[in-house]
C-alpha cells in the first residue's frame, strides 16, 4: 500500500499545480466544479442531431437545451439547406416538417416542447403528412 502513496501524492500535488492551467478546459467540459458552475450551465450548448428523411447523415446543430422543438427544426433545415445537401427540401419553411424521436415513431413532438424536457439528442425530421 506504501508502494502506492507517493504516485497518489505526486498525481495530486500536478493536478493542483496545473489546475489554473486547466480551469478553462473544466468550464467547458460537463465535470463538475466550484464557484462558476452556475455560468457553465447557463452557456453550455448541446451537440443535436437531425436525420432528414432520404438524406445520407445527420445534421449536426448546436443549441442552447432551453430552445424549443421549433427553433431545432428551422436550425437543421437551415444547415441543410446552407450546406447543399441532397436531397433539396420542398421548402425551408419549418411548418411544413414534423420532428420525430425516430423514423419508426408515429407521434410528433409539439414545436413548443423545449429540447431539455426531451431526453434525447438525435431526431427524425420529414415532410408533414397532409390528410385530404
Amino acid at each position: 500500500m506504501d508502494s502506492l502513496s507517493p504516485p497518489k501524492r505526486q498525481n495530486y500535488s500536478v493536478g493542483r499545480g496545473a489546475s489554473s492551467e486547466s480551469s478553462g478546459l473544466n468550464n467547458g467540459g460537463g465535470g463538475g466544479g466550484g464557484g462558476g458552475g452556475e455560468e457553465r450551465r447557463r452557456l453550455t450548448k448541446v451537440l443535436f442531431n437531425v436525420y432528414i428523411q432520404n438524406s445520407l447523415g445527420p445534421v449536426q446543430v448546436m443549441m442552447l437545451p432551453e430552445n424549443t422543438v421549433a427553433e431545432l427544426m428551422k436550425a437543421a433545415i437551415d444547415v441543410h439547406v446552407k450546406e447543399k445537401r441532397r436531397p433539396l427540401m420542398g421548402s425551408s419553411d419549418p411548418v411544413c416538417y414534423e420532428l420525430h424521436y425516430s423514423q419508426f415513431s408515429l407521434q410528433s413532438l409539439k414545436a413548443e416542447e423545449k429540447l431539455i424536457d426531451l431526453g434525447s439528442r438525435n431526431f427524425f425530421l420529414c415532410p408533414k403528412i397532409v390528410m385530404k
